[in-house]
């Protein structure tokens, strides 16, 4: 018996905390956090606890799944393979590509392989039927961060650790461990900030982990924070209190504008919609402006309604007219070690809409609110194919009932998936990615979104069996079979991908000559590139080099400065220091500048004030998250599923004795898209007219292969949502504040 440690990075969030797995023969024994990590330094919480039960679950696949007879059966990758180039093909053939449709889940932000080859598979497909979980949850965030910094990815973040006052709405980060913000720890850098003198203010509906420490509650009703935020900068301006620093504000364009635009929605008018007292208001723009270091962050209560895309812009502007916009302890950009400042073309959506709902295209996808009708209706250009690559549609986008039965009847779907969930059940292809510890892995992603900038490259901890297939070797495969070159072999017959992967690698190097921003202190040329990082090949080749053409690269140099080698001889990882200022550099706007009043969000102003007029539904639904769950897929994790059930609709006193509810009895929920039945917590913990419900269960549909989800499967919300209501700049679907009528079931 051997028994070693390997140093990890945990993959299954974006907190990316640093994991020391002890391994006896090639099983996780135990799971501790890596103390000598530079970013996360030992916090562990409980879903990395669990990585191990994750690595060695019984109902994880192990060999490709091919659909017979009405049954998936175990196939070979070749014959898997085949399946999907004879079945893909003639589709694509006789209706156009834009007949197959592509869904992306967000575990691949999470996959080194996901991050580096996934867009090699959907620029093969050719299909402008693309579709993600961005939608589902921040794409209005993207769009907003397009529009204003001219990169949908400059997305800043609350540099929580040298601010006064922080202002979180509808986010709850104790409990998520952040979004769209990676800071490992975030419930200890949240006791930090209070500690030393700072103050925490949570603007939620719920009182949750995070609202019961802050020291201040503002519950908000649902779907209303763009009213908010617009009163605060009416009272920026009403009351003086604008103070853009003349350095910050020689790079911006159209302060004013938005001043002018935002001055009529005032404190008074918007406090009996919002449900939070006008003083309440006045007061909390006063401390933004007068806190020394302050900051306003925005998460999924603020991007999942109607008004989501102009209340991601608004946290912009209010961080920029209380001068807390690229400052130390306010809003800040990170420069991560792979990103190339000025290397993006500028920002631009609706270059492409949606055929049945002229819905628009924005990061290179459109709304997934809108595939069941792509599926459905008939006509040149219609869905008939559908590939899912790490994700879980059938439960995780709205009108779940009625997209789940129009995937049941496509012609086609093929899975990349380790499991046979919601949507996996339908396919005619299940291809198995390996484990998360049999795979190299280093966060690229969440690099721009980290309060430090911090790099960690992690080996696989667990050898890849002999008859298993690497997760970028899968999607090398899908995109040579989606090009019409069929399955790629080798001389004996078996599927190899190296063709392809070099051709993308020298479609990456030919890339970084081209950008005048890389850095390459060598021969501008591809082969150059290339034989500089030797003989590494998949994720380590492309990792290499663009690592090198980074801020912190040697330039292929050879010399000081970041490689793949430098990483792999730091395993507890590089911190290459605190967050900087970036602007004018991270922009990448036509001219340079900031631009703080885009018209696509002065347009929705009138709508926005529209909702002062309009009747509030007696009741409404919201969402919440777990700590102990991460979407649709941990519920199959023994350690994570104990005790009571984490599916219960949470309901005020008030409402339940007004609609006859009892806690522990079961009440039946209805929307304009569905009803569920689930089990009912009575609790003061959110206010009265607003119940919530988590998302991400139903496990008990027929044919899902995964036995302990099954056994406690919960109900889908997404049963719930309506795929008509959708954010009105960015087509993301409204997943708060869903008007909803209770009753005892």
């Amino acid at each position: 018996m051997t028994r070693r440690t390997a140093i990890r990075t945990c993959p299954l969030c974006e907190a990316t905390c640093g994991l020391a797995i002890e391994i006896e023969d090639d099983r996780v024994v135990g799971v501790r956090g890596d103390t000598d990590d530079v970013f996360s330094r030992g916090y562990l919480c409980p879903k990395g606890a669990t990585i191990g039960e994750l690595e060695h679950d019984p109902d994880r696949l192990t060999a490709p799944r091919v659909r017979r007879d009405g049954t998936l059966e175990p196939a070979t990758w070749d014959e898997a393979f085949s399946e999907v180039a004879d079945r893909l093909r003639p589709i694509v053939d006789e209706h156009g590509p834009d007949s197959v449709a592509i869904y992306v889940g967000n575990p691949n932000a999470h996959t080194l392989s996901g991050q580096l080859y996934l867009r090699a598979l959907i620029k093969s497909l050719r299909t402008r039927n693309v579709y993600s979980a961005s939608s589902v949850d921040q794409l209005p965030k993207h769009v907003s961060a397009g529009l204003t910094f001219g990169d949908p990815l400059a997305i800043p973040v609350p540099d929580i650790d040298r601010t006064d006052l922080l202002v979180v709405l509808g986010g709850d980060p104790r409990t998520s461990n952040g979004s769209l913000w990676t800071a490992p720890d975030l419930p200890g850098r949240l006791d930090a900030l209070r500690a030393r003198g700072g103050r925490l203010v949570v603007v939620d509906p719920r009182r949750s982990r995070t609202a019961k420490k802050a020291d201040q509650h503002l519950a908000i009703r649902p779907g209303t924070d763009a009213l908010l935020l617009a009163a605060i900068v009416a009272t920026l301006v009403e009351e003086d209190l604008v103070d853009v620093p003349d350095g910050l504000a020689a790079h911006i364009e159209g302060i004013d504008a938005a001043c002018d635009a935002l001055r009529g929605f005032s404190a008074e008018r918007v406090a009996a919609t919002c449900g939070v007292e006008a003083e309440a208001i006045r007061g909390l723009a006063r401390d933004l402006a007068t806190a020394d270091r302050a900051v306003v962050y925005g998460r999924l209560g603020t991007t999942t309604v109607e008004h989501g895309t102009v209340a991601s812009w608004l946290v912009d502007v209010v961080n920029v007219l209380t001068g807390n916009l690229d400052r130390p302890g306010g809003a800040m950009f990170p420069k991560p070690s792979h990103h190339r400042p000025g290397s993006r073309r500028p920002f631009r959506m609706g270059r492409w809409s949606s055929r049945v709902r002229d819905l628009p295209e924005a990061i290179g996808e459109l709304p997934v609110a809108t595939l069941v009708d792509e599926i459905e209706t008939p006509g040149d250009g219609q869905v008939r194919a559908l590939v899912v690559v790490g994700g879980n549609p059938a439960l995780s986008t709205p009108d779940a009932a009625r997209l789940d039965a129009a995937i049941a009847g496509l012609e086609l779907v093929v899975a990349v998936d380790p499991y046979v969930g919601a949507t996996a059940r339908h396919a005619d292809v299940v291809l198995p990615p390996p484990g998360a510890l049999q795979r190299s892995h280093c966060d690229l992603v969440f690099a721009g979104l980290s309060i430090r900038n911090v790099i960690n490259y992690s080996p696989a901890a667990l050898p890849l069996p002999d008859d298993q297939l690497d997760e970028w070797e899968i999607l090398l495969a899908l995109a040579s079979i989606a090009l019409g070159a069929g399955v790629p072999r080798d001389d004996a017959g078996e599927v190899d991908v190296a063709a392809a992967d070099a051709f993308v690698a020298q479609q990456t190097a030919e890339a970084l000559v081209a950008d005048p921003h890389a850095r390459i202190g060598i021969e501008r040329d591809p082969a150059a590139l290339l034989a500089a990082v030797g003989d590494r090949h998949g994720p380590e080749r492309m990792l290499d080099l663009v690592l090198r053409a980074g801020p912190y690269g040697d330039g292929f140099t050879g010399g000081d400065g970041l490689t793949l080698a430098t990483l792999e001889a730091a395993p507890h990882g590089i911190d290459h220091g605190p967050l900087e200022s970036r602007i004018p550099d991270v922009l990448t706007t036509e001219d340079g500048r900031v631009h703080l009043s885009p018209e696509p969000f002065l347009a929705q102003l009138p709508a926005l004030a529209a909702v002062l007029d309009a009747d509030p539904a007696p009741v409404v639904l919201i969402g919440r998250r777990h700590l102990r769950t991460n979407n649709s897929w941990s519920h199959n994790v023994p350690s994570l599923s104990r005790g009571r059930s984490l599916c219960v609709l949470q309901v005020h006193p008030d409402d339940a004795a007004r609609d006859g509810l009892i806690d522990g009895a079961r009440a039946r929920v209805t929307s304009a898209a569905g009803t569920v039945e689930v089990d009912v917590e009575v609790t003061d913990d959110l206010r009265p007219g607003v119940v919530s419900l988590p998302h991400g269960f139903g496990h008990d549909l027929e044919g899902v292969e995964l036995q302990l989800a099954r056994s406690r499967p919960g109900t889908n919300t997404n049963v719930l949502t309506d795929r008509f209501q959708v954010d009105r700049v960015s087509g993301t679907a409204v997943l708060n504040g869903i008007p909803v009528e209770l009753a005892p079931a």
